[in-house]
């Protein structure tokens, strides 16, 4: 989903960088995967082709951190509409 991103902090000798992969567009999402000893990052359209990739080495890699963009479900959207609701007063009291 648009917004969604993935933070990568890889270890470059005596300091450390960190990369960013956003999925920029509408309908596109960000997926990780290791193989081989290697970390790669993808921004992967709704049809699956893979528009752009990050690879690094994986004992270069000290933190992945998946960001993903709150989504509203509509369970919750239902749960806070009924929980909003003014509580009744018992008249008898």
């Amino acid at each position: 989903m648009k917004g969604d991103r993935v933070e990568i902090v890889v270890d470059a000798g005596d300091t450390t960088r960190t990369y960013e992969v956003v999925a920029s567009r509408a309908g596109r999402r960000v997926e990780t995967a290791v193989r081989r000893g290697v970390v790669e990052v993808s921004e992967v359209t709704r049809s699956g082709s893979v528009v752009r990739t990050a690879r690094f080495m994986a004992t270069r890699v000290l933190a992945l951190v998946e960001q993903p963009v709150p989504r509203e479900d509509a369970s919750e959207h239902s749960e806070r509409a009924t929980s909003k609701r003014p509580l009744r007063e018992d008249p008898q009291t």
